[in-house]
């Protein structure tokens, strides 16, 4: 994996559909990370393994999530089938990779499956409140319900197995539950690893997605009024003006900014002078990790799922007996 700089200029291509692009040599180039977010090109790959590799981020890449939930006490307004699935679809925020898959049809969890989790609140009312307010910040205490109020509570010897764990919600202000005096959640959750093609609460990503690498071709030059026209035709930072000799002339500043809408087709006088076209083996990958794992993480596992299907066929391939 090459992390670049990207030069942003690909206007130099005579035709996206050229048959020399497939020729490259697969690479990955890791264009931009910001905290749960990665942005990366996949150069010299046919659409199909794009897609693949696409899919097995959404379902096959494997997290932990709330499975079940054991209800002692629920007085609160929300129903116990209600909660139990937003208990659920909270991400939590422990390395998959540390557990196995519980055995199907067993009904308690040991410390090698199962992370356990427990909540447990009542609200009461504030002594202290002035009688004249009606805030219920100030009234009541424990009346708003989070996911930081979910503890995590060791199975066995998972304190010895797991010393420096900080297993917890992703996200410490996820709303849960309204209480009122009174009112009281008790409960106990079992989180088991799991895949996102099971369950969607497994999926380690908010979003992933790809598009192909816009290519943009101006035909002649393009200049004055009509290369300012042509600059409002696209997304801001794909055609930039440049002063020659006195004249502002039209260039392909960043084709990749570009979101390919053909508002330039409106346009006459320049329809004819401008090509639109997509490299056909250039993919631009968007993932936005939930917080389970890091984005590039999330890639990494993808890469090595993708990588054993191949060696399974492969492998399959081998054991028919050729004729």
């Amino acid at each position: 994996v090459h992390t670049t700089d990207f030069p942003g200029n690909y206007h130099g291509y005579e035709d996206a559909w050229d048959q020399r692009r497939f020729e490259e040599a697969f690479r990955v180039d890791v264009i931009r990370e910001e905290g749960d977010s990665l942005e990366f090109d996949m150069v010299g790959i046919d659409a199909a393994i794009a897609n693949a590799f696409r899919r097995i981020l959404l379902a096959e890449v494997p997290t932990m999530a709330v499975e079940k939930v054991f209800v002692y006490n629920n007085t609160s307004i929300v129903q116990d089938e209600i909660l139990a699935h937003r208990l659920g679809l909270i991400p939590i925020r422990a390395d998959p990779r540390l557990f196995e898959y519980r055995n199907q049809g067993d009904q308690e969890g040991t410390e090698i499956d199962t992370l356990q989790f427990q909540l447990k609140i009542k609200c009461s009312r504030n002594p202290q409140a002035a009688k004249e307010s009606s805030d219920p910040d100030e009234l009541y205490f424990n009346h708003k319900v989070y996911s930081k109020h979910m503890t995590w509570v060791p199975l066995g010897n998972q304190t010895d197995l797991f010393p420096d764990a900080d297993f917890r919600p992703v996200h410490d202000d996820i709303l849960i539950a309204l209480l009122r005096p009174g009112q009281e959640i008790d409960v106990l959750m079992h989180c088991v690893k799991g895949i996102g093609k099971d369950h969607a609460k497994f999926s380690p990503v908010a979003t992933a997605s790809y598009r192909l690498l816009p290519d943009i071709t101006l035909l002649k030059p393009i200049e004055d009024e009509a290369a300012e026209t042509l600059q409002k035709c696209f997304s801001p930072g794909v055609i930039e003006i440049q002063n020659i000799k006195g004249k502002k002339v039209a260039r392909v500043a960043n084709a990749r900014l570009d979101t390919f809408s053909r508002e330039v087709f409106r346009h006459e006088g320049l329809k004819n002078f401008v090509r639109l076209a997509r490299v056909r083996n250039h993919y631009i990958f968007s993932v936005e990790s939930t917080g389970i794992l890091p984005p590039d993480v999330l890639v990494s596992e993808a890469i090595k799922i993708l990588m054993g299907k191949c060696q399974r066929f492969l492998n399959e391939l081998d054991s028919v007996p050729m004729e």
